[in-house]
């Protein structure tokens, strides 16, 4: 799987756990870049990305997580 479908399938994730339709990520997005996204929706998200790919984040990893690339970084070394 490429970075871009990654992209795609975490913003599928990001409009799904925030209901909102009009988010777009892209790799140099932050949390604060995108309305909704705050520490409590972060745990939300994080645990949406993890059962979309069936994967498991450390605790270390995500707090140094500065962007959707660095997320997607994560995301391609567990697959």
């Amino acid at each position: 799987m490429d970075r871009q479908e990654i992209l795609t399938q975490i913003t599928r994730v990001f409009i799904d756990t925030l209901d909102e339709d009009n988010v777009v990520l892209t790799e140099s997005t932050k949390a604060d870049d995108v309305e909704g996204w705050d520490s409590l929706t972060h745990v939300q998200l994080v645990v949406a990305v993890e059962k979309k790919f069936n994967i498991r984040f450390a605790a270390k990893e995500i707090q140094s997580w500065k962007n959707v690339g660095e997320l997607i970084d994560s995301i391609s070394s567990k697959l």
